[in-house]
């Protein structure tokens, strides 16, 4: 089973540089708003390791309406761990915290190769697909909640 909870960001280097950009150092995966007000941090656990996390932080997408959205950012998952549905139950939890702050949008650049993934988690694909050196092809993908 799963524990899903709040985390705190250092808990999240790791994770992130090993799956989304491991040929690089695990500084090129810490973010200035890590550590802002504007920031939560979520994690997976099973059987008490570690295996997913991602990043909620308030800023807004010109082309959102909506004042108050989050993005997400740097979700990843242990490929080893990938048939729990880790990342699915982070996002679910953090949606209720975002509704909590009375915010229903949620975007991110989404890596061309996840869009399928996040479509599964009721996220619609925005705009063209754009270069987001130096990780690759990517999509703005938004939910509304």
């Amino acid at each position: 089973m799963l524990d899903i909870r709040k985390i705190e960001p250092e808990l999240t280097y790791n994770i992130r540089q090993a799956v989304l950009r491991p040929l690089q150092p695990v500084e090129d995966s810490m973010y200035d708003t890590d550590h802002t007000e504007n920031a939560f941090h979520v994690g997976a656990f099973y059987q008490a390791r570690l295996i997913s996390v991602a990043t909620f932080v308030i800023d807004k997408n010109p082309n959102f309406s909506l004042k108050k959205q989050y993005r997400l950012r740097q979700m990843a998952t242990l490929e080893e761990f990938r048939n729990l549905s880790a990342g699915s139950s982070i996002v679910k939890f953090a949606e209720n915290i975002i509704k909590e702050h009375n915010s229903d949008l949620i975007w991110c650049k989404a890596r061309v190769s996840a869009v399928e993934y996040y479509k599964k988690l009721g996220f619609k694909a925005y705009g063209e697909v754009f270069d987001y050196p130096p990780i690759g092809l990517h999509i703005i993908m938004y939910k509304e909640l």
